[in-house]
């Protein structure tokens, strides 16, 4: 794909695409310039090229994933290649594994790096378009992606900080099959003028109850360094987008079965019966 190409060219160069709208204004009908949100496939027929935006814990790989399956373009999750990678042992592993640890963000040019690998095994498979979650993380980013490819939405999910805190921490895989389930029931009463909110805990069938493990980088200390990162180097992404029209924000309601309707409903997707059930 064209965006492969020229991701690769992005990952070769530490300063592609910096600048890019640097001395456009917006608004002045360049492709800097604020537009409609294209939620349906764009004019040229291609698949639609997302991504999701949100801090760590507030459910971008969930979502993204159940939107994959429903609009058939692959769920390309940064975190889970830069997990893989650290399971494989491969040179990058000691490196990431000092990084992710501590909460902090992975250097753009591995990012770029790991990311161009996935779109070139994409390519080879015949896969189009995509939902990016886990990048672009900084407004470098932003601008790198901005340069290789025209994204037609960015999604930006928003959760209370105590309802994230307490996802987080309670987050678990199972050890055998990989899957992601969450042992949290978060019960947060309404005040000062606001709704109150439950999540349900996601539990593991039994066959994975014995296996469940936690991510290394899921304690308290590394959680919040993790959200302030995010609120120091991650906000103005929101920004970043909003000024070019293709931020749709989203405020989580409270769980999957509440969240999910309402979100295919803000995506123009619709909630028919059969897509509510994904949430199931």
């Amino acid at each position: 794909m064209a965006v492969l190409k020229r991701l690769m060219l992005a990952r070769a160069s530490a300063v592609v695409a910096r600048g890019l709208c640097s001395g456009r204004e917006l608004g002045s009908g360049s492709g800097c310039g604020p537009k409609q949100l294209p939620l349906q496939r764009s004019p040229e027929g291609r698949n639609r090229q997302w991504v999701f935006l949100g801090c760590p814990g507030v459910g971008k790989g969930t979502y993204s994933s159940r939107l994959s399956g429903l609009v058939g373009v692959p769920h390309i999750s940064t975190g889970d290649l830069v997990r893989d990678e650290l399971a494989a042992s491969g040179p990058l592993a000691s490196q990431l594994a000092e990084i992710v640890n501590h909460g902090k963000l992975v250097p753009d040019e591995i990012i770029i790096d790991l990311l161009s690998k996935r779109l070139e095994a994409g390519e080879a498979k015949g896969e189009t378009g995509f939902i990016l979650d886990g990048f672009p993380r900084t407004v470098r980013q932003a601008e790198i992606l901005e340069g290789v490819t025209d994204i037609d939405l960015v999604v930006n999910l928003k959760l209370r900080e105590e309802a994230l805190l307490a996802k987080c921490l309670g987050r678990r895989i199972c050890s055998q099959c990989g899957g992601n389930y969450n042992i949290a029931s978060i019960d947060i009463k309404g005040e000062n003028g606001q709704p109150g909110m439950y999540m349900a805990p996601l539990l593991p069938p039994p066959h994975c109850a014995s296996k469940l493990i936690t991510r290394s980088d899921d304690t308290e200390e590394v959680v919040k360094e993790r959200l302030r990162i995010y609120n120091e180097l991650t906000k103005p992404v929101e920004d970043f987008y909003r000024q070019r029209g293709k931020l749709l924000e989203f405020d989580l309601p409270g769980g999957i079965p509440e969240s999910w309707p309402k979100l295919l409903q803000a995506l123009k997707l619709g909630d028919n019966a059969d897509k509510k059930s994904a949430a199931a």
